[in-house]
């Protein structure tokens, strides 16, 4: 086939201005796994943020500079500001004090009209792509056609964790060598050209060269390799997060970024041989101009001040009514007197420290529950709370103190129940399971044979068949369903307590020794300031979630716990609190846990709003009566609760009777056909510490990871420091990534779920030779208010700050305002906001009119706003502004 080559020849200017350009191999493939993705595969999905290449610079820096690089949407469009200002979502005086705040007093009139009326320029012109554009330009041809479809099978394949039917004939051998020995056994072969293939076989490659024969000047190696990788970011971020965390994937496989890269170029080399013969040319001998520098800054527009000025004022919308609401609701706990602008009256303000951070249990038939900080349990902790008056409930992360390795009895493999940056130390094996594991015989592998396929094809079609009519119309969980009871048995065993020093299995040791069971209960109740006062019975509160048809699932699993249930992290903290030599050596050190005090671990199921209970036989007589009086309270708070949630499914009629809404809540959680079972974190916009007091006469929506903590036991602030390690980590990582994945949920999201493919066990694509997709499927983001989280904590603003300094880590969250944080001074009722690296008064404009008043929470709840479409405007009006409970 001959092709009328553009023939450009570069400027002398050009010429002059590029100097030798060095390409550095190893250094570009860090640049790479650095600007990557870092999801790994599904069973271990953990929230982050998803640009966390660019967490070392200020956020509305970073997100400007990630776009134009990348041509990332990084917040919402300019009409869509717009109109949530034209509805009243972002509020006129909160626009006029971020203005004034930003640019000045003088000014705001004149921004203003930008804001709302001046037309900008508002496309995006990416620098990736720029360079590999030419082969279309140039050859007319789509490269990317002709290499993906078969180099994403070949990747599938090779990563496959049981999807495929057969496994890949290659075991136990890097992803090259496995290439390599397919092509020199196979019947047909990878590659078009022999000499391609002879090239691959001998293994005398080197990206250098290749990148040499392909797109000519070094200089423009690096921009085409970025090109390159983004064009499917997806399974090259998982390529890199394999290579470095094998044990993502419990068959492990052996791959490198390098190894994807030399491959893909070989692979591009072999169809421009194939399509054009020796008549093409190096890529960059038909380009004149330089190569583009993808990471340089970018100049500040006036088009980006706007969005950062529209930003900062949805976000303060909401922020500015939530601090107004704290300190109308923290006035009921003391006598505190707040003006109608906010301010507490100094002649009436008293010693807020004298007071006891928990009162107690007020009558004998009061309880203790620690729940998760996870916001989806804010609700469940106030309708327990409006059900029994005398119960009193706790935030802690969900792995509840207690990190390990988890093996389920008759597993291969261990599970990590502990946050994602923690490597444990230990195992805890499950022993004496009494439920057996129930199968489904539709998935035997005997389909799979010739004659027993053919037949049992046949019968097993009719019995799905029956099945499928089932689940539509009467859906129950079964053993295809991701159960999040199913992590552990009920009634089993655990090796939680060390026998010897010497029980070890992989080099984990078995259990905790007594002294290292103290240290992790000390510090749990320590965290949360539960150290006196305790209640009969302390429920420790797990969550799970159970769904059908749910790749995403683990997501809405506990992300303390690695995104798994945190069932046996609070079966293993009630053991160890419920341990006699434990509380011994607890009482020496300041904290008496009463002899009738019994710790039990349960869990509550997020999706299907049920809860399990552990261990049950260990409670007194006495305990255990009241115990069924507790759980029939449970009952009724999770019908409250479900009611609550049903309001934003349109499947479910609210106004139905409790018992009904509740049925429906569950049949989705078990329904093969339902792609919302729940909406996981989405509207998550706070992140309160402090004690239960500051927030439990407000409604929040479910909006608030609730972390308590008692600032009159810490003084210093020693424990707030270890208190707020894992709050921009794991709460900031929540909330950037269903940011993110909101305002552009093409790139940095997953797009719908409806058309996506399972691939191999570990990611999702929307076709069988289409891009992994990395981030939240719509139908988890499409509530979700893009805005930053929210993080306040109830302490003195100097010791706030030297919690949050003493880790670079941390700080950074903060310091590059990826996080707000505010500083509830405990003593003045005064809010302290952290900007330009110190706090500073902050004074809510929110009047007090303004905050209503919730008499009947079932009433209200029935006369909630329903979403009309999913745009921004209209799904985000089911998000309730706050409100104080009667």
């Amino acid at each position: 086939m001959s092709i009328a080559i553009k023939q450009t020849s570069p400027s002398v200017h050009h010429d002059q201005q590029v100097k030798h350009h060095h390409f550095d191999e190893a250094h570009i493939i860090h640049e790479l796994k650095h600007f990557l993705p870092s999801q790994q595969a599904l069973k271990d999905f953990i929230h982050h943020n998803s640009l966390h290449a660019f967490q070392h610079m200020k956020f509305y820096d970073a997100i400007f500079k990630a776009s134009k690089i990348f041509g990332f949407q990084v917040y919402l469009q300019l009409p869509e500001y717009r109109e949530l200002y034209q509805t009243g979502r972002i509020r006129r005086d909160i626009l006029e004090m971020v203005i004034a705040n930003k640019k000045g007093k003088d000014v705001v009139t004149e921004w203003q009209q930008r804001l709302i009326s001046k037309n900008y320029d508002t496309i995006n012109h990416p620098r990736i792509g720029q360079l590999r554009k030419y082969w279309k330009e140039v050859y007319h041809f789509d490269l990317d056609n002709r290499v993906h479809p078969l180099l994403f099978r070949i990747l599938c394949v090779f990563l496959d964790q049981g999807i495929a039917v057969e496994d890949f004939p290659v075991a136990n051998r890097s992803f090259t060598e496995s290439v390599k020995e397919l092509e020199q056994n196979g019947f047909v072969s990878f590659f078009k050209t022999k000499a391609v293939k002879e090239k691959f076989l001998s293994g005398k490659y080197s990206i250098t060269e290749l990148l040499k024969a392909i797109v000519g000047k070094e200089e423009y190696f690096e921009q085409y390799l970025f090109d390159q990788q983004f064009t499917h970011h997806g399974w090259s971020g998982f390529v890199s997060a394999v290579e470095d965390n094998p044990q993502t994937l419990l068959d492990r496989k052996r791959i490198t970024l390098k190894e994807l890269i030399e491959f893909e170029l070989l692979m591009e080399l072999d169809a421009l041989n194939d399509r054009f013969g020796n008549k093409w040319q190096p890529l960059t001998q038909h380009i004149s101009e330089p190569p583009l520098d993808l990471l340089a800054a970018i100049p500040k527009t006036e088009f980006a001040e706007v969005i950062e000025l529209w930003q900062d004022a949805f976000e303060w919308s909401y922020y500015d009514s939530v601090l107004k609401g704290i300190l109308l609701a923290s006035a009921k706990f003391s006598d505190h007197h707040i003006s109608n602008n906010g301010e507490i009256q100094p002649e009436l303000a008293g010693d807020s420290s004298k007071t006891s951070s928990f009162q107690g249990v007020k009558g004998s038939g009061g309880f203790q529950a620690i729940f998760c900080i996870d916001e989806r349990e804010d609700s469940i902790r106030r309708h327990i709370e409006a059900v029994d008056k005398d119960c009193e409930t706790f935030g802690a992360p969900g792995f509840f103190g207690v990190e390990f390795y988890f093996q389920q009895e008759g597993s291969k493999f261990y599970d990590k129940l502990c946050p994602a940056p923690v490597t444990p130390k230990y195992l805890i094996k499950e022993f004496d399971a009494k439920e057996p594991r129930k199968g489904e015989p539709l998935y035997t592998k005997l389909t799979h044979g010739f004659f027993t396929g053919f037949v049992l094809s046949i019968t097993y079609g009719f019995w799905a068949l029956g099945k499928k009519m089932q689940m539509m119309f009467n859906p129950k969980m079964s053993p295809a369903i991701s159960n999040a009871y199913g992590h552990m048995d009920r009634q089993s065993g655990l090796t939680i307590e060390n026998k010897s020093l010497d029980d070890v299995e992989n080099g984990l040791q078995i259990g905790y020794t007594n002294d290292e069971m103290v240290t992790r209960a000390e510090n749990f109740l320590r965290g949360i300031g539960l150290v006196r006062d305790f209640a009969p019975i302390v429920y420790i509160v797990a969550h799970g979630s159970s769904s059908a048809n749910n790749p995403h699932h683990g997501a809405h699993d506990c992300g303390a716990c690695s995104g798994r249930p945190g069932a046996t992290n609070a079966k293993v903290q009630a053991f160890i609190l419920n341990h006699k030599k434990v509380r011994e050596i607890l009482a020496a050190k300041g904290i008496i846990i009463p002899g009738s005090t019994q710790f039990v671990g349960s869990m509550h199921d997020t999706a299907a709003d049920v809860m399990g209970y552990y261990d049950e036989q260990i409670l007194s007589e006495i305990n255990f009566q009241q115990h069924l009086l507790n759980k029939q309270n449970f009952e009724t708070a999770l019908n409250l609760n479900s009611k609550e949630r049903s309001r934003r499914f349109a499947s479910i009629n609210t106004k139905q009777r409790l018992e009904q809404v509740r049925k429906a809540i569950h049949d989705r959680s078990v329904s093969l056909f339902e792609p919302r079972p729940e909406l996981g974190h989405g509207t998550n916009t706070l992140a309160i510490i402090g004690r239960r007091q500051t927030t439990k006469g407000l409604f929040l929506d479910r909006r608030a990871f609730l972390n308590s903590y008692d600032y009159t036991t810490d003084a210093d602030g020693a424990i707030l420091s270890a208190v707020m390690r894992p709050i921009g980590l794991v709460c900031g990582g929540i909330n950037l990534e269903y940011y993110f994945s909101r305002v552009d949920n093409i790139k940095m999201g997953a797009g719908t779920k409806l058309p996506h493919n399972v691939m191999g066990l570990f990611g999702v694509a929307n076709s069988s030779d289409g891009d992994l997709r990395p981030g939240l499927p719509w139908q988890m983001i499409e509530v979700h208010d893009p805005v930053r989280l929210l993080v306040i904590v109830e302490h003195k603003p100097e010791i706030v700050l030297k919690a949050v300094q003493s880790s670079p880590e941390v700080f950074e969250w903060y310091k590059n305002e990826w996080v707000h944080i505010m500083a509830l001074h405990p003593e003045e009722k005064q809010f302290y906001y952290f900007r330009n690296g110190a706090f500073e008064k902050y004074q809510p404009i929110t009047n007090a009119k303004d905050i209503g008043t919730i008499h009947n929470m079932e009433k209200f709840i029935e006369g909630a706003m329903e979403m009309e479409t999913n745009h921004i405007v209209h799904a985000t009006e089911e998000n309730l502004p706050v409100y104080l409970l009667d």
